[in-house]
């Protein structure tokens, strides 16, 4: 009798489903772990290979720089869940996304690997101690994209392309200005009244990263921003070449609507909010004009601000 009792047990412990003392760890195991990943993202599967080859392509391929005469900046990376995922909706350019591996799928997670795989952009799997050391120890949450360098035109060629549309050049030029959102702005203002691109200082000056691409609104895939050396011999060279120089000063001799040269080749110069113009930069400027602020409440207008009301005038003259 003892032994049938103990086979008994035996066929009862090999039952099915949660057991007493079990924890319910049995029901968990059979519980769903949401949607399968897109191919490219699960390791092994072909078009997971294909993806990592060509990411690793399109690197080698943007690592040379342009045999042309601008300059390229180095690759950036968005680091966090929601950071990857305004960027992918902003349509920033991304050269490769990189998903921790065994990543736990929530909707940003799964939104950042649609949006990646709608746009073609390879995503690359790699464990998290790969992911730390790629971002230096920063909060990825397991998302990383990477922005490819961007390829700064010469400020010579913002004239030559105006020239060759039979137009006058319209460009803005900036100071001293190290917020990437008053730059992305910048160049929104410049699509949207038909300017012909930006120059930004090499060195102490906000670049093209993917705050000034988000700000832009995609704009900055059609205006070229051009890098400067020394931005006070990029203006006297544009001088030179016949237009002229406007620095935006609050105490500039000139207002705005007294600016006739903007109808003209014209290359408007704008600086920070609090220092505004350097001294050298303020010296070369062949006009300082101000723009009236009836209302009194602000000082000044940030950089962003101030060339799209001036940017506004000159396309209201030009038309």
């Amino acid at each position: 009798m003892a032994g049938n009792s103990q086979r008994r047990n035996r066929r009862t412990s090999n039952k099915k489903g949660a057991t007493v003392g079990s924890g319910g760890q049995r029901r968990k195991g059979l519980e769903g772990k949401g949607p399968t990943p897109p191919a490219e993202a699960r390791k092994g599967h072909k078009k997971n290979r294909m993806a990592n080859a060509a990411a690793k392509r399109t690197v080698s391929a943007q690592s040379r720089r342009p045999s042309g005469r601008g300059s390229k900046s180095t690759a950036e990376l968005v680091v966090g869940r929601n950071p990857v995922v305004e960027a992918l909706r902003a349509d920033i350019p991304a050269t490769a996304v990189y998903v921790q591996q065994f990543i736990e799928n929530d909707d940003r997670v799964r939104e950042a690997l649609r949006l990646a795989t709608d746009r073609g952009v390879p995503l690359l799997e790699a464990p998290r101690p790969e992911l730390d050391r790629l971002t230096a120890g920063l909060n990825h949450q397991g998302l990383v994209l990477q922005i490819p360098p961007y390829e700064y035109a010469h400020p010579d060629d913002l004239a030559v392309a105006a020239q060759d549309a039979g137009e006058d050049p319209l460009i803005v030029a900036l100071d001293g200005v190290t917020d990437p959102r008053n730059l992305g702005a910048v160049v929104r203002s410049v699509a949207a009244f038909g300017g012909h691109g930006v120059v930004v200082p090499e060195r102490r000056a906000a670049g093209m990263t993917a705050g000034a691409w988000k700000t832009s609104a995609g704009t900055a895939a059609r205006v070229s921003v051009a890098r400067a050396t020394n931005l006070t011999r990029t203006l006297e060279s544009y001088q030179k070449a016949g237009l002229t120089v406007v620095g935006l000063a609050a105490d500039g001799d000139v207002e705005l609507h007294q600016l006739e040269v903007l109808s003209g080749p014209v290359v408007i110069v704008a600086g920070s909010e609090g220092k505004g113009l350097s001294r050298l930069v303020s010296e070369t400027c062949d006009l300082l004009v101000r723009i009236p602020m009836p209302g009194g409440a602000a000082e000044s207008l940030n950089a962003g601000v101030a060339a799209g009301v001036v940017l506004y005038e000159a396309s209201r003259r030009r038309a």
